[in-house]
Protein backbone atom coordinates (compact mmCIF):
# COMPACT_ATOMS: atom_id res chain seq x y z
CA UNK A 1 0.00 0.00 0.00
CA UNK A 2 1.25 4.01 -0.24
CA UNK A 3 0.62 6.97 1.31
CA UNK A 4 0.19 5.10 4.32
CA UNK A 5 0.17 8.04 6.65
CA UNK A 6 -3.47 9.12 5.02
CA UNK A 7 -4.92 5.92 5.70
CA UNK A 8 -6.54 4.52 8.93
CA UNK A 9 -6.56 1.11 9.88
CA UNK A 10 -9.84 -0.89 11.48
CA UNK A 11 -9.74 -3.85 12.96
CA UNK A 12 -13.53 -5.50 12.71
CA UNK A 13 -14.41 -7.24 15.63
CA UNK A 14 -11.70 -5.78 17.93
CA UNK A 15 -13.87 -4.80 20.69
CA UNK A 16 -16.87 -7.74 19.61
CA UNK A 17 -17.21 -10.59 17.46
CA UNK A 18 -17.93 -9.39 13.47
CA UNK A 19 -21.16 -10.39 12.05
CA UNK A 20 -21.47 -13.19 9.36
CA UNK A 21 -22.28 -11.53 6.03
CA UNK A 22 -24.16 -13.69 3.57
CA UNK A 23 -24.82 -12.46 0.37
CA UNK A 24 -28.13 -13.22 -1.10
CA UNK A 25 -29.75 -13.51 -3.96
CA UNK A 26 -29.21 -10.26 -4.68
CA UNK A 27 -26.35 -8.61 -2.55
CA UNK A 28 -26.48 -8.43 1.34
CA UNK A 29 -29.08 -6.77 3.08
CA UNK A 30 -29.55 -6.30 7.06
CA UNK A 31 -31.41 -3.53 9.38
CA UNK A 32 -29.64 -0.10 9.60
CA UNK A 33 -27.92 0.43 12.90
CA UNK A 34 -28.10 -2.76 13.74
CA UNK A 35 -25.82 -5.11 11.34
CA UNK A 36 -25.82 -2.41 8.30
CA UNK A 37 -23.31 -0.69 9.95
CA UNK A 38 -20.15 1.65 8.58
CA UNK A 39 -18.07 -1.09 10.05
CA UNK A 40 -19.36 -4.17 8.21
CA UNK A 41 -20.39 -1.99 5.17
CA UNK A 42 -16.08 -1.20 5.29
CA UNK A 43 -16.22 -5.11 5.41
CA UNK A 44 -17.76 -5.41 2.20
CA UNK A 45 -15.94 -3.24 0.78
CA UNK A 46 -12.79 -4.94 1.50
CA UNK A 47 -13.67 -8.03 0.41
CA UNK A 48 -14.34 -6.48 -2.92
CA UNK A 49 -10.85 -4.95 -3.08
CA UNK A 50 -9.58 -7.70 -2.56
CA UNK A 51 -11.23 -9.49 -5.61
CA UNK A 52 -10.07 -6.70 -7.47
CA UNK A 53 -6.63 -7.05 -6.60
CA UNK A 54 -6.43 -10.49 -6.64
CA UNK A 55 -7.38 -10.35 -10.60
CA UNK A 56 -4.96 -7.60 -10.72
CA UNK A 57 -7.48 -5.22 -12.13
CA UNK A 58 -6.88 -2.27 -9.86
CA UNK A 59 -6.07 -0.07 -12.53
CA UNK A 60 -9.67 -0.34 -13.96
CA UNK A 61 -11.26 1.07 -10.99
CA UNK A 62 -14.81 0.59 -9.18
CA UNK A 63 -17.95 2.18 -10.01
CA UNK A 64 -20.00 3.54 -6.69
CA UNK A 65 -23.71 4.26 -7.06
CA UNK A 66 -26.24 5.28 -4.04
CA UNK A 67 -29.72 5.34 -3.29
CA UNK A 68 -31.94 7.60 -1.51
CA UNK A 69 -32.65 5.75 1.29
CA UNK A 70 -31.39 6.71 4.91
CA UNK A 71 -27.19 7.62 4.78
CA UNK A 72 -26.45 6.13 2.23
CA UNK A 73 -24.57 8.75 0.51
CA UNK A 74 -22.32 8.13 3.37
CA UNK A 75 -22.28 4.59 3.69
CA UNK A 76 -21.08 5.05 -0.21
CA UNK A 77 -18.44 7.02 0.58
CA UNK A 78 -17.05 4.90 3.66
CA UNK A 79 -16.51 2.15 1.50
CA UNK A 80 -15.06 4.08 -1.43
CA UNK A 81 -12.44 4.89 1.38
CA UNK A 82 -11.87 1.47 2.17
CA UNK A 83 -11.48 0.83 -1.98
CA UNK A 84 -9.04 3.40 -2.47
CA UNK A 85 -6.85 2.45 0.28
CA UNK A 86 -6.20 -0.64 -2.09
CA UNK A 87 -5.30 2.07 -4.78
CA UNK A 88 -7.96 1.62 -6.96
CA UNK A 89 -9.55 4.62 -8.40
CA UNK A 90 -13.41 5.34 -7.86
CA UNK A 91 -15.97 6.41 -10.13
CA UNK A 92 -18.32 7.97 -7.40
CA UNK A 93 -22.22 8.72 -8.12
CA UNK A 94 -22.82 12.87 -8.29
CA UNK A 95 -26.34 11.80 -6.52
CA UNK A 96 -28.45 9.06 -6.12
CA UNK A 97 -29.12 7.21 -9.51
CA UNK A 98 -31.20 3.94 -10.62
CA UNK A 99 -29.56 0.93 -9.47
CA UNK A 100 -28.77 -0.10 -12.99
CA UNK A 101 -27.12 3.23 -13.90
CA UNK A 102 -23.94 1.62 -12.09
CA UNK A 103 -24.20 -1.52 -14.36
CA UNK A 104 -24.38 0.83 -17.64
CA UNK A 105 -21.07 2.81 -16.07
CA UNK A 106 -19.50 -0.30 -15.38
CA UNK A 107 -19.60 -2.12 -19.38
CA UNK A 108 -19.14 1.61 -20.57
CA UNK A 109 -16.25 2.41 -18.66
CA UNK A 110 -14.57 -1.29 -18.66
CA UNK A 111 -14.52 -1.43 -14.99
CA UNK A 112 -13.46 -4.29 -12.81
CA UNK A 113 -16.57 -4.22 -10.50
CA UNK A 114 -19.55 -2.13 -8.87
CA UNK A 115 -21.18 -1.57 -6.00
CA UNK A 116 -24.65 0.21 -4.68
CA UNK A 117 -25.45 0.71 -1.43
CA UNK A 118 -29.31 -0.16 -1.57
CA UNK A 119 -31.64 -2.36 -0.32
CA UNK A 120 -33.99 -2.32 -3.22
CA UNK A 121 -37.72 -3.16 -2.32
CA UNK A 122 -37.04 -3.68 1.23
CA UNK A 123 -38.46 -1.85 4.07
CA UNK A 124 -36.96 1.54 4.91
CA UNK A 125 -35.33 0.13 8.00
CA UNK A 126 -32.59 -1.43 5.52
CA UNK A 127 -29.95 -1.11 3.88
CA UNK A 128 -27.83 -2.97 1.53
CA UNK A 129 -24.99 -4.04 -0.80
CA UNK A 130 -24.92 -5.02 -4.26
CA UNK A 131 -22.11 -6.30 -6.74
CA UNK A 132 -22.06 -5.69 -10.02
CA UNK A 133 -19.85 -7.74 -12.56
CA UNK A 134 -17.61 -6.34 -15.02
CA UNK A 135 -20.17 -7.51 -17.99
CA UNK A 136 -22.61 -5.69 -15.84
CA UNK A 137 -24.91 -7.76 -14.40
CA UNK A 138 -24.95 -8.81 -10.91
CA UNK A 139 -22.18 -10.47 -9.48
CA UNK A 140 -22.39 -14.13 -9.76
CA UNK A 141 -21.86 -16.60 -7.25
CA UNK A 142 -18.72 -17.88 -8.29
CA UNK A 143 -17.57 -14.16 -7.74
CA UNK A 144 -19.51 -13.35 -4.54
CA UNK A 145 -17.71 -16.36 -2.61
CA UNK A 146 -14.34 -15.07 -3.28
CA UNK A 147 -15.75 -11.95 -1.48
CA UNK A 148 -17.13 -13.48 1.13
CA UNK A 149 -14.18 -15.53 1.68
CA UNK A 150 -11.99 -12.32 1.74
CA UNK A 151 -14.25 -10.88 4.44
CA UNK A 152 -14.33 -14.10 6.70
CA UNK A 153 -10.90 -13.81 7.17
CA UNK A 154 -10.91 -10.28 9.34
CA UNK A 155 -8.39 -8.89 7.95
CA UNK A 156 -7.44 -4.85 9.38
CA UNK A 157 -9.47 -2.97 6.93
CA UNK A 158 -7.83 -0.01 5.68
CA UNK A 159 -9.28 3.49 4.61
CA UNK A 160 -8.03 6.21 2.45
CA UNK A 161 -9.84 9.55 3.23
CA UNK A 162 -12.33 10.35 0.75
CA UNK A 163 -11.20 14.47 0.21
CA UNK A 164 -7.56 13.14 0.16
CA UNK A 165 -7.82 10.50 -2.85
CA UNK A 166 -10.43 13.36 -4.53
CA UNK A 167 -7.56 15.52 -4.54
CA UNK A 168 -5.46 13.31 -5.62
CA UNK A 169 -7.35 12.32 -8.57
CA UNK A 170 -8.34 8.96 -7.91
CA UNK A 171 -12.34 10.07 -7.56
CA UNK A 172 -14.47 10.97 -10.36
CA UNK A 173 -17.84 12.37 -9.78
CA UNK A 174 -20.08 11.33 -12.45
CA UNK A 175 -24.19 11.54 -13.74
CA UNK A 176 -25.01 8.86 -16.01
CA UNK A 177 -28.08 10.46 -17.28
CA UNK A 178 -26.90 11.98 -20.95
CA UNK A 179 -24.99 8.73 -21.43
CA UNK A 180 -27.54 6.26 -20.47
CA UNK A 181 -29.99 8.19 -22.80
CA UNK A 182 -27.42 7.80 -26.04
CA UNK A 183 -27.57 4.16 -24.97
CA UNK A 184 -31.28 3.92 -24.50
CA UNK A 185 -31.54 5.47 -27.93
CA UNK A 186 -29.85 2.67 -29.90
CA UNK A 187 -32.29 0.21 -28.99
CA UNK A 188 -35.68 2.73 -27.83
CA UNK A 189 -37.28 5.11 -30.11
CA UNK A 190 -37.68 7.96 -27.34
CA UNK A 191 -38.74 10.46 -30.28
CA UNK A 192 -42.21 7.98 -31.41
CA UNK A 193 -42.85 7.41 -27.38
CA UNK A 194 -42.60 11.22 -26.59
CA UNK A 195 -45.02 11.75 -29.66
CA UNK A 196 -48.12 9.57 -28.87
CA UNK A 197 -50.75 11.54 -27.57
CA UNK A 198 -51.35 9.30 -24.59
CA UNK A 199 -51.93 10.25 -20.65
CA UNK A 200 -49.45 8.29 -18.27
CA UNK A 201 -48.89 8.49 -14.51
CA UNK A 202 -45.55 7.16 -13.44
CA UNK A 203 -44.88 5.61 -10.18
CA UNK A 204 -41.43 5.91 -8.99
CA UNK A 205 -42.03 5.48 -4.73
CA UNK A 206 -39.94 8.26 -3.65
CA UNK A 207 -37.40 6.41 -4.77
CA UNK A 208 -34.21 7.05 -6.99
CA UNK A 209 -36.24 6.74 -10.30
CA UNK A 210 -37.68 9.63 -9.26
CA UNK A 211 -37.81 12.13 -12.63
CA UNK A 212 -35.90 9.79 -14.80
CA UNK A 213 -38.79 8.95 -17.68
CA UNK A 214 -39.86 12.39 -17.30
CA UNK A 215 -36.66 13.23 -19.03
CA UNK A 216 -36.63 10.58 -20.73
CA UNK A 217 -40.19 10.79 -22.01
CA UNK A 218 -40.57 14.89 -21.66
CA UNK A 219 -41.09 17.43 -24.60
CA UNK A 220 -43.59 15.73 -26.78
CA UNK A 221 -47.30 15.04 -26.87
CA UNK A 222 -47.04 12.46 -24.60
CA UNK A 223 -48.75 13.99 -21.49
CA UNK A 224 -46.44 12.38 -18.43
CA UNK A 225 -47.23 13.03 -14.26
CA UNK A 226 -45.24 11.75 -12.44
CA UNK A 227 -45.64 11.60 -8.56
CA UNK A 228 -43.71 11.37 -5.06
CA UNK A 229 -40.39 12.62 -6.88
CA UNK A 230 -39.34 14.01 -3.12
CA UNK A 231 -36.74 12.30 -1.19
CA UNK A 232 -38.17 10.40 1.76
CA UNK A 233 -36.62 7.52 3.59
CA UNK A 234 -39.16 6.54 5.07
CA UNK A 235 -41.23 5.83 1.75
CA UNK A 236 -44.07 7.07 2.65
CA UNK A 237 -44.68 4.63 5.70
CA UNK A 238 -45.03 1.29 2.68
CA UNK A 239 -42.47 -1.08 1.20
CA UNK A 240 -41.23 0.70 -2.02
CA UNK A 241 -42.07 -2.74 -4.06
CA UNK A 242 -44.33 -1.80 -6.79
CA UNK A 243 -47.17 -3.97 -5.89
CA UNK A 244 -50.21 -3.88 -4.20
CA UNK A 245 -50.67 -2.50 -1.46
CA UNK A 246 -48.00 -0.19 -1.99
CA UNK A 247 -49.31 1.60 -4.66
CA UNK A 248 -52.64 1.70 -4.08
CA UNK A 249 -52.68 5.42 -4.31
CA UNK A 250 -51.04 5.19 -7.41
CA UNK A 251 -54.01 2.77 -8.15
CA UNK A 252 -56.68 5.31 -7.10
CA UNK A 253 -55.13 8.31 -9.48
CA UNK A 254 -54.84 6.49 -12.64
CA UNK A 255 -59.04 6.58 -12.07
CA UNK A 256 -59.75 9.55 -10.56
CA UNK A 257 -57.66 11.49 -12.74
CA UNK A 258 -58.17 9.65 -15.92
CA UNK A 259 -54.63 8.22 -16.83
CA UNK A 260 -54.53 5.51 -19.77
CA UNK A 261 -51.62 3.82 -18.37
CA UNK A 262 -49.52 3.44 -15.12
CA UNK A 263 -45.77 3.01 -15.12
CA UNK A 264 -44.55 1.73 -11.74
CA UNK A 265 -40.59 1.49 -10.20
CA UNK A 266 -39.21 0.06 -7.03
CA UNK A 267 -37.24 2.27 -4.62
CA UNK A 268 -34.04 1.65 -6.86
CA UNK A 269 -36.03 1.57 -9.97
CA UNK A 270 -34.06 -1.65 -10.73
CA UNK A 271 -37.87 -3.77 -10.97
CA UNK A 272 -40.66 -2.09 -13.05
CA UNK A 273 -44.29 -2.53 -13.22
CA UNK A 274 -47.79 -1.35 -14.79
CA UNK A 275 -51.44 -0.72 -14.26
CA UNK A 276 -54.16 -0.37 -16.76
CA UNK A 277 -56.90 2.41 -17.10
CA UNK A 278 -59.25 0.48 -14.59
CA UNK A 279 -56.87 1.13 -12.18
CA UNK A 280 -56.08 -2.54 -12.41
CA UNK A 281 -52.17 -3.91 -11.32
CA UNK A 282 -51.15 -5.79 -14.22
CA UNK A 283 -49.19 -8.30 -11.83
CA UNK A 284 -45.39 -9.41 -12.35
CA UNK A 285 -45.66 -12.61 -13.99
CA UNK A 286 -47.99 -11.06 -16.29
CA UNK A 287 -45.33 -8.29 -17.22
CA UNK A 288 -42.92 -11.14 -18.01
CA UNK A 289 -44.94 -12.49 -20.24
CA UNK A 290 -45.88 -9.10 -22.13
CA UNK A 291 -42.37 -8.05 -22.02
CA UNK A 292 -41.65 -11.93 -23.46
CA UNK A 293 -44.47 -11.40 -25.49
CA UNK A 294 -43.15 -7.70 -26.96
CA UNK A 295 -40.27 -8.67 -27.98
CA UNK A 296 -41.11 -11.70 -30.11
CA UNK A 297 -44.43 -9.99 -31.85
CA UNK A 298 -43.08 -6.37 -32.61
CA UNK A 299 -39.12 -6.99 -32.39
CA UNK A 300 -39.27 -9.87 -34.07
CA UNK A 301 -36.86 -11.60 -31.80
CA UNK A 302 -36.22 -15.43 -31.38
CA UNK A 303 -33.37 -15.57 -29.28
CA UNK A 304 -33.75 -17.41 -25.52
CA UNK A 305 -35.49 -16.20 -22.99
CA UNK A 306 -34.27 -16.92 -19.05
CA UNK A 307 -36.87 -16.67 -16.17
CA UNK A 308 -36.73 -17.73 -12.83
CA UNK A 309 -38.24 -21.13 -11.30
CA UNK A 310 -41.20 -18.55 -9.61
CA UNK A 311 -41.48 -17.04 -12.95
CA UNK A 312 -44.44 -17.62 -15.15
CA UNK A 313 -45.58 -20.64 -17.00
CA UNK A 314 -46.67 -18.33 -19.27
CA UNK A 315 -43.30 -18.61 -20.90
CA UNK A 316 -43.11 -21.56 -21.87
CA UNK A 317 -46.41 -21.55 -23.59
CA UNK A 318 -45.17 -18.57 -25.53
CA UNK A 319 -42.01 -19.75 -26.26
CA UNK A 320 -43.91 -22.69 -27.58
CA UNK A 321 -46.24 -20.39 -29.56
CA UNK A 322 -43.15 -18.33 -31.16
CA UNK A 323 -40.36 -21.26 -31.28
CA UNK A 324 -38.55 -19.41 -28.47
CA UNK A 325 -35.98 -21.94 -26.28
CA UNK A 326 -37.14 -20.69 -22.08
CA UNK A 327 -34.39 -21.53 -19.22
CA UNK A 328 -35.13 -21.90 -15.70
CA UNK A 329 -32.95 -20.52 -13.23
CA UNK A 330 -33.12 -20.33 -9.38
CA UNK A 331 -34.48 -17.15 -7.90
CA UNK A 332 -31.84 -14.02 -7.66
CA UNK A 333 -30.11 -11.77 -10.58
CA UNK A 334 -26.63 -13.63 -9.34
CA UNK A 335 -28.06 -16.82 -11.69
CA UNK A 336 -29.86 -14.84 -14.53
CA UNK A 337 -27.56 -12.32 -15.41
CA UNK A 338 -24.88 -14.86 -16.05
CA UNK A 339 -27.17 -17.28 -17.67
CA UNK A 340 -28.20 -14.16 -20.11
CA UNK A 341 -24.67 -13.95 -21.28
CA UNK A 342 -23.82 -17.75 -21.48
CA UNK A 343 -27.34 -18.42 -23.96
CA UNK A 344 -27.68 -15.11 -25.40
CA UNK A 345 -30.73 -14.53 -24.32
CA UNK A 346 -32.83 -11.62 -25.51
CA UNK A 347 -34.42 -11.67 -21.94
CA UNK A 348 -34.18 -12.21 -18.20
CA UNK A 349 -36.67 -12.42 -15.85
CA UNK A 350 -37.41 -12.41 -12.18
CA UNK A 351 -41.12 -13.30 -10.04
CA UNK A 352 -40.38 -9.96 -8.14
CA UNK A 353 -40.33 -7.74 -11.08
CA UNK A 354 -36.67 -7.64 -12.32
CA UNK A 355 -36.36 -7.40 -16.02
CA UNK A 356 -32.97 -7.57 -17.91
CA UNK A 357 -32.56 -7.39 -21.71
CA UNK A 358 -29.53 -8.47 -24.44
CA UNK A 359 -29.95 -5.80 -26.45
CA UNK A 360 -29.75 -3.13 -23.52
CA UNK A 361 -28.04 -4.82 -20.22
CA UNK A 362 -27.85 -8.12 -18.74
CA UNK A 363 -29.44 -6.70 -15.59
CA UNK A 364 -32.64 -5.11 -14.50
CA UNK A 365 -33.69 -2.32 -15.49
CA UNK A 366 -37.11 -0.78 -14.41
CA UNK A 367 -36.85 2.53 -16.34
CA UNK A 368 -36.20 0.45 -19.44
CA UNK A 369 -38.38 -1.88 -19.03
CA UNK A 370 -41.32 0.85 -18.76
CA UNK A 371 -39.77 2.19 -22.05
CA UNK A 372 -40.37 -0.94 -23.37
CA UNK A 373 -43.78 -1.75 -21.64
CA UNK A 374 -45.25 1.94 -23.06
CA UNK A 375 -43.92 0.78 -26.74
CA UNK A 376 -45.76 -2.36 -26.69
CA UNK A 377 -49.34 -0.59 -25.34
CA UNK A 378 -48.68 2.14 -28.11
CA UNK A 379 -47.81 -0.75 -30.60
CA UNK A 380 -51.14 -2.70 -29.64
CA UNK A 381 -52.77 0.59 -29.82
CA UNK A 382 -52.21 0.75 -33.50
CA UNK A 383 -53.10 -2.55 -34.29
CA UNK A 384 -56.93 -1.71 -32.53
CA UNK A 385 -55.93 -3.27 -29.20
CA UNK A 386 -56.82 -0.43 -26.77
CA UNK A 387 -57.44 0.73 -24.20
CA UNK A 388 -54.55 -1.36 -22.16
CA UNK A 389 -56.97 -3.71 -20.52
CA UNK A 390 -58.20 -5.02 -23.94
CA UNK A 391 -54.52 -5.25 -25.13
CA UNK A 392 -53.63 -7.57 -21.85
CA UNK A 393 -57.01 -9.50 -22.46
CA UNK A 394 -56.05 -10.30 -26.16
CA UNK A 395 -52.26 -11.20 -25.04
CA UNK A 396 -54.35 -13.88 -22.42
CA UNK A 397 -56.34 -15.11 -25.05
CA UNK A 398 -52.95 -16.85 -26.56
CA UNK A 399 -50.60 -16.84 -23.46
CA UNK A 400 -53.16 -18.44 -21.24
CA UNK A 401 -54.60 -17.69 -17.98
CA UNK A 402 -52.16 -16.26 -14.88
CA UNK A 403 -53.69 -15.69 -11.53
CA UNK A 404 -50.65 -15.26 -8.86
CA UNK A 405 -49.95 -14.07 -5.70
CA UNK A 406 -46.78 -14.32 -2.88
CA UNK A 407 -46.76 -14.39 0.75
CA UNK A 408 -43.96 -14.15 3.13
CA UNK A 409 -44.53 -16.81 6.23
CA UNK A 410 -42.70 -15.05 9.26
CA UNK A 411 -41.18 -17.45 11.06
CA UNK A 412 -39.69 -16.71 15.14
CA UNK A 413 -36.30 -16.88 14.84
CA UNK A 414 -35.65 -19.46 17.40
CA UNK A 415 -37.48 -22.31 15.82
CA UNK A 416 -36.51 -21.53 12.44
CA UNK A 417 -33.74 -23.92 12.12
CA UNK A 418 -36.23 -26.17 12.96
CA UNK A 419 -38.81 -25.11 10.51
CA UNK A 420 -36.65 -25.56 7.42
CA UNK A 421 -35.65 -28.74 8.53
CA UNK A 422 -38.61 -29.61 8.91
CA UNK A 423 -39.90 -28.63 5.63
CA UNK A 424 -36.96 -29.55 3.55
CA UNK A 425 -36.53 -32.39 4.50
CA UNK A 426 -40.07 -33.75 5.51
CA UNK A 427 -41.00 -33.01 2.08
CA UNK A 428 -38.24 -34.82 1.00
CA UNK A 429 -39.77 -37.43 2.76
CA UNK A 430 -43.33 -37.38 2.34
CA UNK A 431 -44.25 -34.63 -0.47
CA UNK A 432 -48.09 -33.81 -0.69
CA UNK A 433 -50.22 -35.69 -2.53
CA UNK A 434 -52.41 -32.90 -3.36
CA UNK A 435 -52.97 -28.97 -2.65
CA UNK A 436 -56.14 -27.52 -1.88
CA UNK A 437 -57.95 -30.31 -3.41
CA UNK A 438 -56.02 -31.07 -6.58
CA UNK A 439 -53.98 -33.91 -6.94
CA UNK A 440 -50.36 -32.89 -7.39
CA UNK A 441 -48.52 -34.50 -10.76
CA UNK A 442 -45.39 -33.54 -10.23
CA UNK A 443 -42.82 -32.04 -7.66
CA UNK A 444 -39.86 -30.34 -8.29
CA UNK A 445 -36.82 -30.02 -5.78
CA UNK A 446 -34.96 -26.32 -6.42
CA UNK A 447 -31.94 -26.65 -7.20
CA UNK A 448 -30.87 -23.99 -4.76
CA UNK A 449 -31.71 -26.67 -1.99
CA UNK A 450 -33.83 -24.18 -0.30
CA UNK A 451 -37.25 -25.21 -1.42
CA UNK A 452 -39.95 -27.41 -3.93
CA UNK A 453 -42.66 -26.85 -6.83
CA UNK A 454 -45.64 -28.50 -7.01
CA UNK A 455 -47.54 -28.92 -10.16
CA UNK A 456 -51.11 -29.79 -9.90
CA UNK A 457 -52.99 -31.20 -12.60
CA UNK A 458 -54.51 -28.35 -14.34
CA UNK A 459 -51.27 -26.51 -14.97
CA UNK A 460 -51.75 -24.60 -11.63
CA UNK A 461 -48.28 -24.36 -9.06
CA UNK A 462 -47.40 -23.95 -5.67
CA UNK A 463 -43.82 -23.22 -4.52
CA UNK A 464 -42.11 -23.18 -1.01
CA UNK A 465 -38.98 -21.40 -0.59
CA UNK A 466 -37.32 -20.84 2.26
CA UNK A 467 -34.83 -17.83 3.31
CA UNK A 468 -31.31 -18.00 3.50
CA UNK A 469 -30.92 -14.53 4.97
CA UNK A 470 -33.97 -13.87 7.26
CA UNK A 471 -36.61 -16.06 9.34
CA UNK A 472 -39.46 -16.50 6.95
CA UNK A 473 -40.66 -19.16 3.91
CA UNK A 474 -41.65 -17.87 0.34
CA UNK A 475 -44.97 -19.24 -0.79
CA UNK A 476 -45.47 -18.33 -4.31
CA UNK A 477 -48.21 -19.75 -6.60
CA UNK A 478 -49.51 -18.98 -10.62
CA UNK A 479 -52.92 -20.82 -11.22
CA UNK A 480 -55.72 -20.86 -13.72
CA UNK A 481 -58.45 -19.00 -11.33
CA UNK A 482 -58.69 -16.59 -8.38
CA UNK A 483 -60.34 -19.25 -6.90
CA UNK A 484 -57.08 -21.52 -7.08
CA UNK A 485 -54.73 -18.92 -6.58
CA UNK A 486 -56.12 -18.32 -3.30
CA UNK A 487 -56.81 -21.85 -2.44
CA UNK A 488 -53.24 -22.76 -2.80
CA UNK A 489 -51.36 -20.00 -1.35
CA UNK A 490 -53.28 -21.13 1.80
CA UNK A 491 -52.58 -24.82 1.52
CA UNK A 492 -48.51 -23.44 1.31
CA UNK A 493 -49.12 -21.29 4.27
CA UNK A 494 -50.60 -24.41 6.31
CA UNK A 495 -47.58 -26.29 5.17
CA UNK A 496 -45.56 -23.69 6.43
CA UNK A 497 -46.96 -23.51 9.83
CA UNK A 498 -47.56 -27.55 10.31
Amino acid sequence: MTDAPAKASDAPGASAPASPIVFGTDGWRARIAEDFTFDNVRRCADGLARYVVGKGEQAKGVVIAYDRRFASEHFAQAAAEVILAHDIPVAFASQAVPTQMSSYEVVERGASAGLVITASHNPWTDNGFKVKAPTGSAGGPDMLAVIEAAIAEGAAVERRPFADAEAAGLVERYDPFEGYERYVRRTVDLDELRAAEIDVLVEPMWGAGAGWLSRLLGGGRLRLREIHLERNPFFGGVNPEPIRPNIDEALRRIVDEGHELGLLLDGDADRAGAADEQGTFIHQLEVTGLLMYYLAEHRGLRDPVVVSVNNTSMAERIGKHYGIKVIESPVGYKYIGPLMIENGAMMGAEESGGYGFGMHLPERDGIYADLLLLDLFLKEMARGNWPVSKAVAQFHEMAGPSFYRRIDVHVDRAVYADTKRRLLEGLVASPPRDAAGAPVVRTQALSTNDGFKFFVDDGSWLLIRTSGTEPLVRVYTEATSPEARDALVAAGEQLVRG
